[in-house]
């Protein structure tokens, strides 16, 4: 089985012969080409699939929204070069941080005893989905990493204590090598987002 995969900052030329009109990532297989970022995950969950890796899909749907907007508001937030702005930028942000750390605190269906006298009523699993990583969080680890970084670095923001839930899974996340060991060095994100984060004028 040969895979071939290409991720480019800037189109390069053979990509015109390869995927004509197709932005990058892209999924090249047995001469047939995935361009769509989803049908490239769900094409290698079918193609590698248990019991030879595990399944890497989220079994309950909501994590895969999970935080779906914690990265608009951030960019909107660290954009913005107007003062006047800065706190309903801030407020939008803390806002999408909020209901993000509400799902990471709110238990899910396989955590609730139904036999237990006890209601569970605060989650402490380690991942959007439990206690393993899922394709849910390869798409929101990096860009809550990235939000991180960026907003303690240009606009001195960090993610409040009171998010439990948040802090608990960025720790959980940073312990795990197949993270750490892919995502960017802050260095390079800071270095990265400086033409980016517009300074407040």
């Amino acid at each position: 089985m040969e895979f071939s995969s290409f991720v480019f900052l800037r189109k390069p030329e053979i990509l015109k012969d390869i995927a004509p009109g197709a932005q990058p990532p892209f999924l090249l297989f047995r001469g047939e080409v995935r361009t769509d970022t989803n049908k490239i995950e769900e094409f290698l969950e079918e193609t590698l699939c248990p019991p030879k890796y595990p399944k890497l899909a989220a079994k309950n749907p909501e994590s895969n929204t999970a935080g779906l907007d914690v990265f608009a508001k951030f960019s909107a937030y660290i954009k913005n070069s107007n003062p006047s702005q800065d706190q309903i930028h801030e407020k939008g942000l803390l806002k999408a941080l909020r209901i993000l750390d509400n799902y990471m605190n709110c238990p899910l269906p396989a955590e609730i005893d139904e036999n237990s006298a006890e209601d569970e009523t605060v989650s402490n699993r380690k991942f959007l989905d439990g206690d393993e990583l899922t394709l849910a969080d390869c798409n929101l680890l990096p860009k809550l990493h990235i939000v991180q970084v960026v907003c303690e670095k240009f606009r001195g923001f960090k993610i409040p204590e009171e998010f439990t839930g948040i802090h608990r899974y960025l720790t959980n996340a940073y312990k795990r090598e197949e993270f750490v060991s892919t995502c960017p060095a802050k260095a390079e994100i800071e270095l990265a987002y400086a033409q980016v984060a517009k300074p407040l004028n």
